[in-house]
């Protein structure tokens, strides 16, 4: 009987079984913008414009696809979720993009 075989048979079980774990995951994936909604309606959370450090945004206005992905610091265009009224608290924080 050849050694090899068993060895190869149970590698490519092990392969097929670890895929598909891999793609079951990506199925459960949730859309970045659908997150970040979500937790705004559960936390009671506003959009606070221009406040974020360059790749710390929740999420953007047209700008990007979402989080983590602002270019700049106090991008305009670039928000962070914050409690409810703590934005007008932070210099050049504004509910709505410019």
């Amino acid at each position: 009987m050849n050694r090899r075989q068993p060895t190869t048979t149970l590698a490519a079980a092990l392969g097929l079984a670890m895929a598909g774990g891999v793609t079951a995951g990506h199925a459960q994936m949730k859309d970045p913008r659908a997150m970040t909604m979500e937790r705004m309606a559960q936390g009671h959370l506003q959009k606070c414009f221009g406040v974020a450090a360059r790749g710390r945004n929740d999420c953007a206005q047209g700008a990007h696809s979402c989080a983590g992905q602002a270019t700049r610091d106090r991008d305009p265009g670039s928000f962070v979720l914050l409690p409810a009224g703590d934005c007008s608290k932070i210099a050049g924080g504004k509910l709505s993009a410019t």
